[in-house]
């Protein structure tokens, strides 16, 4: 357990980044579930409009720190692709 001032902030600080960290990531991982359930469901227009609201959530969590750019862009690859593959 921190005993200085100095470390025990630092244990404050540490406690609401991880809360902020676990939220987004947990954020991403809601949308990007709902988006593979919807391709599962076979509509298309749905899943259109769900995969364009994980693009915007892949987006946010580049900005946040949550995913690397090149990491998003593959996920919005595969996942355009099966999309784009529904009839």
């Amino acid at each position: 357990m921190a005993n200085h001032q100095s470390a025990l902030k630092r244990a404050r600080q540490t406690e609401k980044r991880t809360a902020v960290n676990r939220a987004n990531a947990s954020r991403l991982r809601t949308q990007l579930r709902e988006l593979r359930e919807s391709i599962e469901k076979g509509s298309k227009a749905d899943a259109e409009q769900v995969y364009r609201a994980t693009v915007s959530a892949l987006d946010k969590a580049i900005q946040k720190g949550t995913l690397h750019e090149n990491t998003a862009a593959r996920y919005k690859s595969r996942l355009g692709k099966r999309v784009s593959a529904l009839k």
